[in-house]
C-alpha cells in the first residue's frame, strides 16, 4: 500500500497492485483494475516512484507481509 493525497485534500492508502494506468491530464488520474478512478495531488512520476519504492522494500524484506 502507498500513501497518496486526494486532489481536494486528505490522505488515503492505495493498493498499488490494482493500478492499471496512471495519466496526467493535467491532474494525475489513477485507474484501477476494478474500474475505480482516483485523482491525486502527486505527479505521475511521484506515484510511480512510491510504487517502485514500496515494491523494492517488499522484495528486500524491509516490509513483512503476513500470510494466513
Amino acid at each position: 500500500m502507498i500513501i497518496l493525497n486526494k486532489l481536494r485534500g486528505g490522505e488515503f492508502c492505495l493498493n498499488s497492485d490494482l493500478v492499471e494506468t496512471i495519466s496526467e491530464n493535467p491532474d494525475t488520474t489513477i485507474l484501477l483494475t476494478n474500474g475505480k478512478i482516483y485523482i491525486v495531488q502527486e505527479t505521475m512520476q511521484e506515484v510511480i516512484a512510491k510504487i517502485s519504492e514500496y515494491r523494492r522494500e517488499i522484495n528486500s524484506g524491509i516490509i513483512h507481509i503476513e500470510r494466513k
